[in-house]
């Protein structure tokens, strides 16, 4: 059986150690190296023009950056699949991943058993959604639901808006309504959706290419 190539971009040593031998105990994986920042990926990548299956990228690291590191991606190699790791649990960060490409967050205290799936469905489904997104989202990306769901002219557009980098406060300017409509807007999609954050509005949005990465 043939493994998936697997690369870890993390400058703490220590932790990608662990992470790189967690990762070649499962049978269908296998880490083909460790880089310890955006820079040293990229020269790599360019060095042997090869991509890898599975990107595992840290967030913050020094020289080149996580969010810095997608944007070359999403350039430059666009058909790779990226994990974002982080100590952080911050909707901004995320929103920023998930928007230049990335196909799922995971905070670096997660179960080795969630963690195995996470890799799993990035390889076999082309996303993971953590706890953050719920467990019925997962069942409208796949298409069953998201044929059922009617959205409105404006619901779209404030989806589409939701995916950027505004604020609840700024979406209501553009759309010359009350921030308190808004908050009405976010609720109604939070229920007829079945998600539970901003988070899950974005990757709704992105599966559905009601707004495209």
């Amino acid at each position: 059986m043939s493994k998936h190539n697997v690369v870890i971009v993390d400058d703490h040593q220590l932790f990608a150690g662990s992470l790189e031998g967690l990762v070649n105990s499962y049978p269908n994986y296998e880490v083909a190296y460790h880089t310890l920042n955006g820079k040293e990926l990229i020269d790599k990548l360019e060095a042997t023009n090869r991509t890898p299956d599975l990107i595992l990228l840290d967030i913050n690291m020094p020289i080149m950056n996580g969010i810095e590191t997608m944007e070359w991606l999403k350039q430059n190699r666009p058909d790779v699949k990226v994990l974002a790791l982080s100590m952080e649990d911050d909707e901004d960060t995320i929103i920023k991943m998930l928007r230049h490409g990335a196909k799922g967050y995971l905070l670096k205290d997660i179960e080795p058993l969630v963690f195995k799936q996470a890799l799993d469905d990035v390889m076999n489904k082309g996303f993971y959604y953590s706890d953050k997104v719920s467990n019925t989202l997962l069942g409208s990306l796949d298409g069953s639901k998201s044929d059922r769901v009617k959205l409105k002219e404006r619901e779209i557009e404030f989806l589409k808006l939701a995916c950027t980098e505004k604020t609840y406060k700024e979406i209501a300017a553009e759309m010359f309504l009350s921030p308190k409509t808004i908050d009405g807007y976010r609720e109604a999609l939070f229920e007829k959706l079945e998600v539970r954050s901003r988070i899950g509005l974005v990757l709704y949005c992105i599966k559905n290419k009601i707004y495209r990465v």
